[in-house]
């Protein structure tokens, strides 16, 4: 089949894939495709509480890769399922994650990967690579984020300044709480509600707000959040609700300051210019402390990526495929 060199590669199916015990009562899903003898890869979903998307194998050449997806805590294939109001979110934090992602290398006797991935899932690289720096090769990220109180503020509540009608109707659906500050505590209280209308009301309500943030980006299909199944809309709001009432439990700056554990590590960040939801001056930073960084700016491009960014990740990919 031929090819195009800024073209995805062609659709490809996994060839091993399980449900792996990480404790906790939590089986956290994970997927294999490409070459089992090729270069391990990782790729780490967005969200938090995305799940993982068929569409990132087809970042990774199939002949030079060893492509691995997994579900995080909670959302996805992974059990228990964040929206059943019976899953304990207490079990589901920023260093279980990093412990279920050591559990699976381990599990699958990978020595070490690359990690590929965007938006919280940049968050959760950059927490486990300054974790474990020896068991990362190489670092991909489309869309940086630290999760600093300073970027959940920006995007539940400065940035509404832009889109002040929706702004206005996400801060209206928690009319208990007068501070804008605790907008995300209160809607994290509200997902865990027993009120079924409540939480179901609360997701909506975020979800028309995400969406309102990402509405100015050339999006084809259904909306990129609240056009998810209902399922799937429960799950997510309810762990970054969690996760962003409590600064994903990182001390404030901790990624940033402590990014010289990152040295040796070559990485490519890639940043839309025009990004709404986590503007370019998180990247900007991260790259002046990361010297073995190089940032791409993606002048036509905003939070969801673009033609442009996907060409710069294939090229990433592929000039570390080896």
């Amino acid at each position: 089949m031929h090819r195009e060199p800024n073209d995805p590669y062609p659709p490809i199916e996994p060839y091993a894939h399980g449900m792996l015990d990480v404790g906790d009562g939590n089986l956290v899903y994970w997927e294999a495709s490409g070459n089992p003898d090729g270069k391990p890869a990782l790729v780490v979903h967005g969200g938090p509480g995305s799940g993982s998307s068929s569409r990132s194998r087809r970042y990774f050449d199939p002949d030079r890769y060893r492509v691995i997806l997994f579900d995080q805590r909670g959302c996805g294939r992974s059990t228990p399922h964040a929206s059943d109001p019976a899953t304990d979110m207490a079990y589901n934090t920023t260093a279980h994650l990093i412990a279920d992602m050591e559990r699976l290398r381990e599990h699958l006797n990978i020595d070490h990967w690359l990690l590929y991935g965007g938006s919280w899932g940049s968050t959760l690289i950059l927490a486990y690579a300054e974790e474990h720096p020896e068991r990362v090769t190489e670092v991909v990220i489309p869309s940086v984020t630290t999760t600093r109180r300073s970027e959940i503020d920006w995007l539940y509540r400065g940035v509404g300044n832009l889109f002040p009608e929706a702004w206005d109707a996400f801060r209206a659906g928690v009319p208990e709480t007068s501070d804008p500050a605790g907008l995300v505590a209160a809607y994290a209280r509200r997902m865990e509600s027993e009120d079924a209308a409540v939480r179901e009301k609360a997701t909506a309500d975020w979800c028309a707000w995400e969406d309102a943030v990402v509405s100015m980006e050339a999006i084809t299909g259904p909306p990129p959040y609240s056009g998810r199944p209902d399922r799937d809309q429960l799950a997510f709001v309810r762990i970054c609700a969690h996760y962003f009432a409590h600064e994903a439990w990182l001390e404030e700056g901790q990624l940033l300051a402590r990014a010289h554990r990152l040295a040796g590590i070559p990485a490519v960040l890639i940043h839309g210019r025009f990004d709404l939801a986590g503007p370019l001056m998180t990247a900007w930073e991260l790259a002046r402390a990361w010297p073995d960084a190089r940032l791409t700016v993606i002048d036509t491009a905003g939070h969801m990526g673009g033609p442009d960014t996907r060409r710069a990740v294939l090229a990433a990919l592929d000039g570390f495929a080896g």
